[in-house]
């Protein structure tokens, strides 16, 4: 009888959830595009449109070659062309290349927004 009315307690204590400690707040979100620096490895695609002339061409080949460890690393990308380099070249200071995080990773080329 002890044995049967002990056992429901440590399966509920089993059964209970852990807390999960989610990370609720990017520390580099201003450099999603809410800001004049932009993250080549975690932007969107379409923050580029406050650069006139990367937008859409070059902007899809950052977006689609990262991740880079630097930002130099951007003129490595194959098939740029030597005026898309000079479009990087001009931006260049407004560029930072911050660790690739997973939830913005997979949204750089295709963020789900649409006209």
């Amino acid at each position: 009888r002890r044995a049967f009315w002990a056992a429901p307690p440590a399966a509920a204590a089993a059964a209970t959830p852990l807390a999960a400690n989610a990370i609720r707040d990017y520390e580099n979100v201003a450099y999603l595009g809410g800001s004049e620096i932009v993250d080549v490895n975690n932007a969107n695609v379409r923050v580029y449109l406050k650069m006139p002339g990367l937008y859409p061409n070059v902007a899809g080949k950052i977006a689609s070659n990262g991740p880079y460890k630097a930002v130099s690393d951007l003129y490595n990308i194959p098939g740029l062309s030597s005026a898309e380099k000079d479009l990087i070249k001009k931006y260049e200071s407004r560029f930072v290349a911050k660790s690739p995080a997973a939830d913005y990773v997979i949204d750089r080329i295709n963020n789900g927004l649409y006209r």
